[in-house]
């Protein structure tokens, strides 16, 4: 029986969500930042027990690129979507199989035995949300994989491919052999930022990727992260940073490579470097404030539906409009999670 033909093909770490509200203590507790995503190191490890025993928490299916690959999924027809990422053999990886199933995402995970599943605190305070992952299994994740009998032809069959800037922190190979396959055969390759300390701490790693990249997004502190990394005089200005990013070297030059920098509820600045004097600006919807719940996977909510969309056959203006509109469903719910029943996005 030949494999199943998925459109677009997601790689990241698989994480499982434990999220608390008011988590105010915690912050000052674990020297953490209100709006920011780290590494747990070994200082941080305790928060995962205490906030399950003081605090009421909500356990959601997470991982960033696993999150905009459920979105990608809830835009698009079923089956159209498929992600890997390694998982433990626990009742972790099969909460996430569930949250999955719901939204039509189908997963090819490799499975560590003995292993746990990768996990992150999300601490919410107001609407900022702070990340602490433990990666787990999720950093075992092998090159191998990629060229199993169960995964190289969905490689091979895809048109359009979204990994995670955290898969930087201890994938670059896996990242690079999809990357580079998508370049040489004219398909369409696109990286999230992710958070801060990605261009920060693994700019050696980002800068040997950005060469295969048809698409980046990133939010406007990753762009002031990348910005700052790389020695731009300004930091600010998010037209600027894109443009730079834009016209980094390409591989497959013949595809301009285009930047989308997010910027909450502010406008989303995109830089194509078919024409990088050109900044375009695109409005937010704001919502009020009453309507948020919180904005965990808020970006990555933008992500999927921007990258549905195009693999959809949509246009850059209407896959914006798509990123929007499906961000702001995810704001509205716990964590990221998507409406039911489903909301037409295209």
């Amino acid at each position: 029986m030949s494999a199943p033909s998925y459109s677009l093909f997601v790689m990241g770490n698989p994480l499982l969500d434990i999220q608390v509200t008011n988590g105010e203590e915690l912050l000052k507790k674990y020297d953490l930042k209100a709006n920011d995503a780290i590494l747990a190191e070994e200082r941080h490890l305790p928060i995962y027990d205490e906030i399950v025993k003081n605090y009421k928490v909500t356990y959601v299916a997470g991982g960033a690129a696993q999150n905009a690959a459920r979105g990608a999924a809830y835009v698009l027809p079923p089956h159209s979507v498929v992600y890997t990422g390694c998982v433990g053999d626990d009742d972790l990886a099969e909460q996430l199989k569930a949250a999955n199933a719901r939204e039509g995402l189908d997963e090819v995970y490799q499975v560590k035995k003995g292993e746990k599943t990768g996990a992150c605190a999300v601490i919410i305070t107001g609407h900022n949300r702070s990340l602490v992952t433990t990666l787990r299994a999720a950093e075992k994740f092998e090159k191998s994989h990629l060229s199993s009998p169960e995964v190289a032809p969905l490689i091979e069959a895809a048109k359009f491919y979204y990994v995670e800037g955290y898969f930087l922190t201890h994938g670059v190979e896996s990242v690079l052999e999809v990357s580079k396959k998508a370049s040489e055969a004219s398909k369409i390759f696109a990286l999230n930022l992710s958070a801060p300390f990605i261009p920060q701490f693994f700019g050696v790693q980002l800068q040997q990727v950005i060469p295969y990249c048809d698409i980046i997004i990133g939010n406007e502190t990753e762009a002031a992260a990348w910005a700052s990394a790389t020695g731009l005089s300004n930091t600010t200005d998010l037209g600027s940073i894109a443009k730079a990013i834009a016209t980094q070297p390409k591989s497959n030059p013949a595809r301009p490579r285009i930047v989308v920098i997010t910027h909450g509820s502010e406008s989303t600045t995109l830089v194509s470097a078919a024409n990088p004097e050109e900044v375009k600006a695109y409005p937010v919807n704001k919502l009020k404030d009453e309507e948020i719940v919180d904005t965990n996977a808020a970006g990555d909510g933008f992500a999927g539906g921007f990258i549905g969309a195009l693999v959809a056959g949509k246009s850059v203006d209407e896959a914006v409009e798509a990123g929007h509109r499906l961000a702001a469903i995810v704001v509205q719910q716990v964590g990221p999670q998507y409406k039911w029943p489903k909301v037409q996005i295209l």
